[in-house]
């Protein structure tokens, strides 16, 4: 089979503005030290390669015609590509072009931010303040909770070890937290993971075929674009608008959505969307569960963010309360409401379906550790307290993020929603990935928007967390504002469109 060619204008296009460079292929720029063309060429290619938009094992343009498209000398296009060959970023094959990969330690989870080849290469002593991820550290519980794992272990050291579905007292504990919640559920109902990526992966495999449509918010969290991809289905976006009064939510989207492409899966987070922060009505939830049953649609509710409500209103029964049937099927997580090391994660479902999901999953892995299992019982027995404290955090960090915003980005439009851990910030020019490349000689990475959604969207956007502490927070949006004001005055005038070279 042929490989599958990016062409050149298609990568001068997705770049953007990525530099202005002279005829000696230097750069011009307002900053004092300017980094080599190739440098900046390498971290433009980079970003395009984890927003998805370079796909991995699609081969570059020739360096012939990359060189004539963008306008710069062969030379740099050649220490180009091979600074992305040194970092894992191309494979190379004899007697076949070079292809698109990832460094063997770039991990898909989200917890491990890839690091970027400025922060690699570049002679910086600028202290790094990482934007990419939305993850809290450890509450002062962690410690204790597997302590007291520890002690509790010996009853499970006389077994394998080894359980798919994961240890009874996890899975009674899960299950009387969705009954306080108004969804009676029972132990037999909750099948434990490694995360709720892993639920989503291991639930994908059983529910979808190559070529299906998975409806999905827009935006929404990148891996979850990509798990559907990594399994030959597609995604289909349904935008979120957080200024309308339904909450964000285009459910009239969603149902037509549906009978137009006849997705059999949808998989959305009502929960304090990720980036937007936004939560679906109560309301809200009845009608999409109705219009689960009306389309034959499976719909996966994420609640990883679920314990993160910040306004005070009170926390929204699961969508699966409103479900007549198994229409709906419930992910959640461990890793957002105490700690993104705590791997443990569930899905809450009928016995078929778990029968199903267990067969798959004894080709992947074969089980959750126990010591994680107990960890995140003690853990869930202290919520309430571990719970509230880290709630008056996230609202102080919030506000700290928003102040300082308004203080150094004027002209940035803020929306964030009743919780979650991150704001989406609207910029006045489409310039997120041309700043997500120039935030870090600033000494902060950031994510771009378009990793958030499909088809190159959002690149008015970017995902701006409020998990570091207060005084880190108002350092990186100064980093940010220094980035945002170095990129060229065309580049941040919103009238003027982005040109390629």
């Amino acid at each position: 089979m042929a490989t599958r060619v990016i062409g050149a204008g298609t990568l001068a296009r997705d770049l953007g503005r990525w530099r202005n460079v002279d005829s000696d292929g230097e750069i011009e720029s307002t900053r004092r030290s300017a980094r080599p063309a190739y440098l900046a060429l390498a971290e433009g290619i980079r970003l395009l390669i984890h927003d998805g938009r370079a796909p991995l094992g699609v081969a570059l343009p020739s360096e012939r015609d990359l060189a004539g498209t963008l306008g710069v000398s062969r030379t740099t296009i050649t220490s180009t590509y091979s600074l992305l060959r040194e970092n894992g970023y191309l494979i190379s094959r004899q007697g076949s072009r070079s292809t698109v990969a990832l460094p063997r330690d770039v991990q898909h989870d989200g917890s491990k931010p890839a690091r970027s080849i400025l922060a690699m290469m570049a002679a910086s002593e600028l202290p790094t303040i990482d934007m990419t991820y939305a993850a809290m550290a450890a509450p002062l519980e962690m410690q204790e909770a597997y302590s007291v794992a520890l002690e509790g272990l010996p009853a499970y050291l006389g077994t394998h070890g080894m359980d798919p579905v994961g240890v009874l007292a996890l899975r009674e504990a899960i299950a009387r937290r969705f009954t306080e919640r108004g969804l009676p559920t029972e132990p037999d109902q909750i099948l434990v993971t490694l995360g709720a990526q892993h639920g989503l992966r291991l639930l994908l495999n059983v529910l979808t075929a190559p070529a299906a449509r998975v409806l999905i918010d827009h935006p929404t969290y990148p891996n979850a674009i990509e798990a559907i991809r990594d399994v030959g289905a597609r995604p289909v976006p349904v935008p979120l608008r957080p200024e309308s009064p339904d909450k964000g939510w285009d459910l009239d989207g969603i149902r037509s959505a549906a009978r137009q492409t006849a997705a059999t899966l949808a998989y959305l987070v009502p929960d304090f969307n990720n980036p937007t922060g936004l939560l679906l009505d109560a309301d809200g939830r009845a009608e999409l569960a109705a219009i689960a049953r009306e389309t034959r649609m499976t719909v996966v509710i994420d609640e990883s963010m679920a314990d993160l409500h910040l306004t005070g209103e009170p926390q929204q029964p699961p969508v699966a309360a409103f479900a007549k049937g198994n229409e709906i099927v419930t992910i959640g997580s461990a890793s957002k409401s105490f700690w993104g090391g705590l791997r443990v994660g569930w899905i809450r479902t009928n016995q078929p379906l778990i029968t199903k999901l267990l067969g798959i999953r004894s080709t992947v892995d074969l089980g959750t550790p126990v010591m994680d299992q107990l960890a995140t019982v003690h853990l869930l027995a202290n919520a309430g307290t571990i719970l509230d404290r880290r709630r008056d955090q996230l609202r102080a960090q919030r506000a700290a993020l928003v102040e300082t915003v308004a203080e150094e980005l004027p002209d940035w439009r803020l929306s964030y929603g009743a919780g979650g851990m991150s704001v989406w910030a609207q910029l006045p020019a489409p310039v997120s990935t041309a700043l997500a490349a120039t935030a870090p000689n600033h000494g902060v990475l950031l994510a771009a928007g378009p990793r958030f959604g499909v088809q190159g969207a959002f690149e008015r956007f970017i995902r701006l967390p409020f998990t570091h502490q207060e005084p880190e927070l108002r350092l990186a949006v100064k980093a940010i504002a220094a980035a945002y004001e170095a990129l060229t005055p065309r580049a941040a005038d919103p009238l003027q469109p982005l040109t390629c070279y």
